[in-house]
């Protein structure tokens, strides 16, 4: 019996001290839904919101020589200002109870990075500054690597190894040279 009791007891504080669900708002208080799953946040509006911006920006070198990928219309940049504008939004969703991951502090550094980038990306968008958004693109593209780095890559390298074999395509012989 000494032992049930020592058992129940142990199970009770493992499950006290486990990561759940944030506890239910109190009347009045903000309700947050996050049960969407990281990856599917990340592709179906973080990502989204990041190539709407980089699409705009940069050049391109192809057969028919470089070519500008700014936008020329209003419209056009107005897409960057909306895909700097949800990034912005997207380091705050990050942040909401329920959808931070451990250790919290380096998550909500990278989220809060993210929104001030994109803030200053935005800004550009605004400006139709062509450097200042490949420069400010550049910097929120930073943001995702190291944020990537840290919660992504390292976690599967941990649980899975290393990649198994070579990273790259085989070179086609003819253009070997």
């Amino acid at each position: 019996m000494k032992h049930l009791i020592t058992l129940a007891a142990c199970a009770a504080l493992l499950t006290a001290c486990s990561p759940g669900k944030p506890a239910a708002p109190k009347a009045g208080e903000p309700k947050f839904n996050t049960d969407l799953p990281m990856t599917e946040f990340m592709g179906h509006f973080v990502d989204p919101a990041a190539f709407m911006y980089w699409k705009g920006s940069g050049t391109m070198i192809d057969e028919q020589g470089e070519h500008d990928l700014s936008p020329t219309t209003d419209e056009g940049w107005d897409v960057l200002v909306t895909g700097a504008t949800m990034l912005m939004e997207a380091g705050n969703a990050l942040q909401l109870p329920g959808r931070a991951r451990a250790p919290e502090a380096d998550w909500n550094k990278y989220a809060q990075m993210l929104t001030d980038r994109a803030i200053i990306a935005r800004a550009a968008a605004e400006k139709h500054d062509k450097q200042a958004v490949f420069d400010e693109g550049g910097k929120v593209y930073e943001v995702c690597v190291a944020c990537h780095e840290q919660f992504v890559i390292q976690p599967d390298i941990k649980a899975n190894g290393p990649a198994k074999g070579d990273p790259l395509p085989t070179i086609p012989d003819d253009k070997k040279k």
